[in-house]
C-alpha cells in the first residue's frame, strides 16, 4: 500500500471511530495533522476516554480545541521510537547474577573461593526479581489499557546488600487523563505489595539460617505489616532473617519510598490525580521533610538516618522539574479512586520503618 493509501485509510479508521462522539463536516491536513471540524456530541471529557485508547494504538495523539466559533480535533502522529529490548534483555540477566551473588552470600556461601556456590543465591534472585517486576508489571499492564506508550521494565545491577537497585519503566507520550495518571500510579505499588506480601509469608516459613557469628552486620528495622505477618509465623528471634523474607521486606520498603508523594514517584502520580495541581505544594515540602527526618534520626536517635538525607536531596532535583499535565486534566476520579488513594497511602505508612537499617 502507497503512502497516500495508507493515510487515507488511517484517515476513514479514526473519522469512524471519532463519528459517534463527534460529528464530522470537514477534514482538512496540514504539516501532518488532520483536523476534524465538527460538534461535540459528548462532554470534552468523556470523548477523551472514548477515543485516546485507539488513538494511541494507531500512533496518534489528539487535543480539541474551540477556535473562531468552531470545534476542531486535532489529530498529530506521535513520533514513532523505535525499542531496543536488548537493553531490557541485558540488563536483566545482569540483575539475575548481581542479585544471585549477594544472595548466595546470604545464605553462607562463599562464591569467591567456589564460583558453583553463586547458585545458592537462586532462591533470593527469584523472590527479588517477583518482587520487583511485579511492582513495574502493574504499571505496565495498567499503561498499556489506557493506551499510553510505556517501555518494557529496565532492571538495575548494582552491588549493594541486595544486588540491584530496583528496576523502572519509561512513559512516553501524554497522560490521557487524570484517571490514567491515577491507574498507573497506584497499580505498581499494590501489585507490587501484594507478591510481597506473599514471599514474605513464603520466607517465614521457610527453615532458619543461624545467625553469622563474625563480619558486619546489618540490623533492619521492620515495619508494622512485616511485624503484623511475623505474629503468625513461628518465632525465629535468634536466626537471621531467611533471604526470601528479606526480599519481601525489601518489597515493602520500595512500596514505602515510592509512596513518598512528592514529584513522579508513585505516590506522586497519585496525589497529584486526587488532588491535581494542589499537589505542587506537596511534592515541594517533601525534599525538606525527609532531610529534616534524617538529622531527627541522626542527631536526636542518634541511629542512621542517612537514607532520608539522601533520598530528601535526590527528590529535591525532581520536585523542581513538576509534573506533566495530563491532556484532560478536568475528568473527576469519583469516590472509589479517592478511597483507593487513601488505602494505598494507608498502606505505604504501615510499609514504612523509620531506621530501615543500621550498621552493627
Amino acid at each position: 500500500m502507497n503512502a497516500p493509501a495508507k493515510e487515507s485509510q488511517i484517515e476513514n479508521e479514526l473519522a469512524e471511530k471519532i463519528r459517534p462522539v463527534f460529528s464530522i463536516y470537514d477534514i482538512q491536513h496540514a504539516q501532518g495533522n488532520i483536523f476534524f471540524f465538527g460538534v461535540p456530541k459528548e462532554e470534552i471529557r468523556i470523548i477523551f476516554e472514548k477515543l485516546f485508547p485507539f488513538f494511541s494504538e494507531k500512533g496518534y495523539q489528539f487535543t480539541i480545541k474551540y477556535d473562531l466559533g468552531e470545534h476542531i480535533l486535532i489529530a498529530s502522529p506521535l513520533s514513532p521510537q523505535k525499542e531496543r529490548r536488548w537493553i531490557n534483555v541485558v540488563l536483566a540477566i545482569a540483575t539475575v547474577f548481581t542479585t544471585m551473588v549477594f544472595g548466595s552470600l546470604m545464605f553462607g556461601a562463599d562464591p569467591g573461593t567456589s564460583p558453583a556456590e553463586v547458585l545458592k543465591g537462586l532462591p533470593f534472585t527469584i523472590a527479588i526479581m517477583t518482587v520487583l517486576g511485579a511492582h513495574e508489571a502493574g504499571h505496565y499492564i495498567v499503561a498499556k489499557k489506557h493506551g499510553m506508550h510505556t517501555s518494557l521494565p529496565y532492571f538495575i545491577p548494582f552491588p549493594n546488600m541486595i544486588g540491584t537497585m530496583g528496576a523502572v519503566i519509561k512513559h512516553k507520550g501524554p497522560i490521557p487523563n487524570r484517571k490514567a495518571l491515577f491507574d498507573v500510579g497506584v497499580s505498581g505499588p499494590l501489585i507490587g505489595l501484594f507478591v510481597s506480601i506473599i514471599v514474605t509469608i513464603f520466607g517465614l516459613l521457610q527453615p532458619a539460617i543461624p545467625q553469622a557469628s563474625e563480619g558486619l552486620s546489618i540490623e533492619l528495622g521492620i515495619p508494622f505489616l512485616f511485624e503484623l505477618i511475623s505474629r503468625f509465623i513461628p518465632n525465629q528471634e535468634t536466626m537471621m532473617m531467611h533471604p526470601i523474607a528479606f526480599a519481601g521486606w525489601v518489597g515493602m520498603f520500595v512500596t514505602a519510598l515510592n509512596l513518598i508523594p512528592a514529584g513522579q514517584l508513585d505516590g506522586g502520580h497519585v496525589l497529584r490525580a486526587m488532588i491535581g495541581e494542589r499537589a505542587k505544594e506537596v511534592s515541594r515540602m517533601m525534599p525538606f521533610i525527609l532531610i529534616s527526618l534524617g538529622f531527627y534520626v541522626i542527631y536526636y536517635l542518634e541511629k542512621d538516618g542517612y537514607i532520608w538525607v539522601l533520598w530528601g536531596l535526590f527528590l529535591s532535583f525532581f520536585t523542581a522539574a513538576g509534573h506533566p499535565r495530563p491532556l484532560d486534566d478536568d475528568i473527576p476520579l469519583g469516590k472509589g479512586r479517592m478511597a483507593l488513594g487513601i488505602i494505598t497511602f494507608i498502606l505505604g505508612l504501615i510499609c514504612f520503618t523509620l531506621v530501615p537499617f543500621q550498621l552493627q
